[in-house]
């Protein structure tokens, strides 16, 4: 789930909604049975965040092939922002949620 939540994310980046994209990836989303659980600092961001929403929920349920997942936002006003700002940044979030990341670089001599 959250491999597909990072995807989303880079997808909404690369189409330029940095806002978005970086809301996505404040914090990991948890999973509670079927609701994923994402945590947003302010109201403003939940507000946000409930426009994309609908577009999301698409992905994801058509990704993990899940019509029962729904998406609920907690405000914690607490959370600190963990924002990747440079290219080396993102990677390590990538091997971080999935350390196969690295082996393909390695295998594949690629650059970050």
């Amino acid at each position: 789930m959250q491999e597909q939540w990072l995807k989303y994310a880079q997808r909404l980046e690369d189409k330029g909604q940095k806002i978005m994209s970086s809301l996505l990836t404040l914090n990991d989303p948890k999973l509670d049975g079927t609701t994923i659980v994402h945590e947003l600092p302010n109201e403003s961001s939940k507000i946000d965040f409930e426009r994309e929403q609908p577009s999301l929920l698409g992905y994801l349920r058509g990704k993990l092939h899940n019509h029962e997942i729904q998406i609920r936002i907690d405000i914690n006003e607490s959370i600190e922002m963990k924002k990747a700002f440079t290219s080396q940044d993102k990677y390590n979030r990538f091997v971080e949620l999935n350390p196969s990341i690295e082996l393909l670089r390695k295998l594949f001599d690629l650059d970050i």
